[in-house]
């Protein structure tokens, strides 16, 4: 056999091999490429709400935390309370943090929820489980390496590595190349 047909087969293996990963990579990689934009893990909603002052003495009471979470129909589960300054109460519940102004009653929060899907693709990409995931996304990054040196074999002639394909190549050489000395140096 011809070595450019074994060449050909690798490359569609590897190929199928390398889909699922590239999917999840991908998705990943645009959701962080844009964090100045957005929290690629989570949906932050901020909301205000107003309750009635709390008199002081009664600020950090268990009960009075109860009836700021009832009148905020809050049910989340209770993580902590303190006081950053006098006016201020802030209470800890899962995913809600919640800041009441004592003395006007106003009332800030902060609900944080996963990003179903990306939240998880980003786990894998950032590589947050290390242990045998690294070596899965090391055998990937090979795998991924040996599909773009065998894709350029794979034409012979002017659509191949010697014609079309030669000026493709240098211009994904010079892409980043030209990005670093913009950017880097």
């Amino acid at each position: 056999m011809k070595w450019r047909k074994w060449l050909r087969i690798l490359h569609r293996d590897m190929g199928y091999l390398a889909a699922g990963l590239t999917v999840i990579y991908a998705i990943s990689g645009v959701a962080v490429n844009h964090v100045e934009d957005w929290n690629p893990n989570y949906v932050i909603e901020k909301s205000t709400a107003q309750i009635e002052p709390i008199p002081d003495s009664l600020v950090r009471s268990e009960a009075t935390i109860t009836k700021v979470l009832k009148q905020l129909g809050e049910t989340g589960k209770f993580k902590d309370s303190f006081r950053p300054d006098p006016n201020t109460l802030d209470i800890f519940v899962e995913g809600n943090t919640i800041s009441v102004n004592i003395k006007t009653g106003e009332v800030t929060q902060e609900k944080v929820k996963s990003r179903a899907v990306i939240r998880e693709t980003n786990f894998l990409h950032l590589n947050a489980p290390k242990k045998v995931w690294t070596y899965v996304a090391d055998l990937f990054a090979v795998v991924l390496a040996f599909l773009a040196i065998s894709g350029l074999f794979m034409i012979k002639g002017k659509k191949g590595i010697t014609g079309r394909g030669a000026w493709l190549t240098t211009l994904g050489i010079l892409l980043p190349i030209i990005f670093l000395i913009i950017y880097y140096y």
